[in-house]
């Protein structure tokens, strides 16, 4: 089986790197903001719905970054491949979902949702200087932080 997930590099005015801090059924990921590609919805309006649903927030969706060239299997499970497909992504608004300052930094109100759905997630934005493949969890997204740092 193969999965599509759409990801958005949203880069504010300040040189800064929107990612979303979450956890998964246990585990701890730093990735891009995106999810995965519903029957149906095109890869663009599947990134717009992804930035409604999880930040109440209206994107442009851009240029497009890049697309999986190799086999990747999923991290939640290893049975799925994984296709991942990147747009830069420009805000047509104020984000007002809070951000956060240090990684994992979730509130009392995510943490509830965690133990009601086992996943939650909080964002925050990373200084250009400070931003790297490291910055992240996931290897593709790895490969495309590497992309945006060589200005690729």
């Amino acid at each position: 089986m193969i999965t599509i997930r759409v990801y958005g590099i949203l880069i504010n005015e300040n040189n800064q790197i929107l990612v979303s801090d979450e956890l998964i059924r246990g585990g701890y990921y730093t990735k891009f903001p995106g999810g995965g590609l519903e029957v149906g919805e095109g890869t663009r309006d599947c990134l717009k719905r992804e930035f409604q649903e999880e930040m109440s927030l209206d994107v442009n969706v851009g240029d497009h970054i890049y697309t999986t060239d190799f086999y990747q299997p999923s991290a939640f499970n290893t049975a799925q491949q994984i296709i991942s497909i990147y747009y830069h992504a420009h805000p047509l608004e104020l984000i007002r979902v809070p951000l956060r300052e240090k990684p994992f930094d979730f509130d009392d109100d995510q943490l509830k949702q965690y133990e009601e759905k086992k996943e939650t997630e909080t964002f925050r934005f990373i200084d250009w200087d400070n931003f790297s493949p490291e910055s992240v969890t996931l290897p593709i997204d790895k490969i495309v932080a590497d992309m945006i740092k060589k200005g690729i």
